[in-house]
């Protein structure tokens, strides 16, 4: 057996107190932020100390049908991340859309991705975990864990994985929530500023200043937040 091989079959298993410790740690870390990107970026962080064989990590955010690669420990990953993205091929893509877990042995020789595992292999990485971040109301992407050792990841590590994916992913939806949430009340606020100025300008009452918005949003095709940050924009002094 190669001495790649022999180090990945011969990790011994986490004992359980260090196997608590080591989640308990990373549930802290891992606490929700209204700024997606830096939750993503700190479960980043964790498990690429966290899964046995990781040497990199990433994760493919799902938003609105579309797949992106979010705080990639290196710009390896961002391409290779983003490949799969545009092939439509790889376990991190496959993670997302069909089975929860992929995992390779040597992308060198797995024909399951004809396009991208040669190119894989060819940048050199030659293992890649892919784990699915969800909850059970919704999808939120993958957790991509890469190795440029063959048969990095081992019966341990996926399911070290997938406990982490389960606490990440619901960092994630939390994250998600709060900035949609300080999206709201940011729009509420823009509005009702932009209505303040219709109403001091024109002299008319804030319902019809708030229909004289929504007349505009729909004649420009805009979203009524944009046109209430066009007004607020025009309108205020610049230095």
């Amino acid at each position: 057996m190669p001495a790649d091989m022999e180090r990945a079959a011969g990790r011994a298993a986490l004992p359980l107190e260090e196997l608590a410790e080591v989640f308990g740690k990373a549930a802290r870390e891992m606490v929700p932020d209204a700024d997606v990107d830096k939750t993503v970026a700190r479960i980043v962080s964790v498990a690429a100390t966290t899964v046995p064989g990781t040497e990199h990590a990433g994760v493919s955010l799902l938003e609105s049908g579309r797949i992106r690669s979010v705080a990639p420990s290196s710009e390896l990953v961002s391409r290779l991340d983003q490949l799969q993205h545009e092939l439509g091929e790889g376990p991190c893509v496959d993670a997302v859309l069909e089975d929860p877990v992929y995992r390779t042995g040597d992308l060198s020789t797995d024909s399951r991705w004809p396009r991208f595992a040669p190119a894989a292999a060819a940048r050199g990485m030659r293992s890649l975990l892919g784990v699915r971040l969800f909850t059970t109301r919704s999808t939120v992407g993958s957790l991509n864990l890469y190795s440029g050792v063959p048969d990095a990841f081992d019966t341990e590590s996926v399911h070290l994985a997938e406990l982490f994916a389960a606490h990440a992913a619901l960092a994630l939806t939390g994250s998600q929530k709060q900035a949609q949430l300080k999206s709201a009340l940011d729009s509420r606020d823009i509005i009702a500023t932009a209505k303040g100025m219709l109403m001091e300008r024109y002299g008319i009452g804030g319902e019809q200043a708030f229909n004289l918005l929504v007349r505009i949003s729909q004649e420009q095709n805009t979203k009524l937040r944009e046109i209430a940050e066009r007004l607020i924009q025009a309108h205020t002094p610049r230095a």
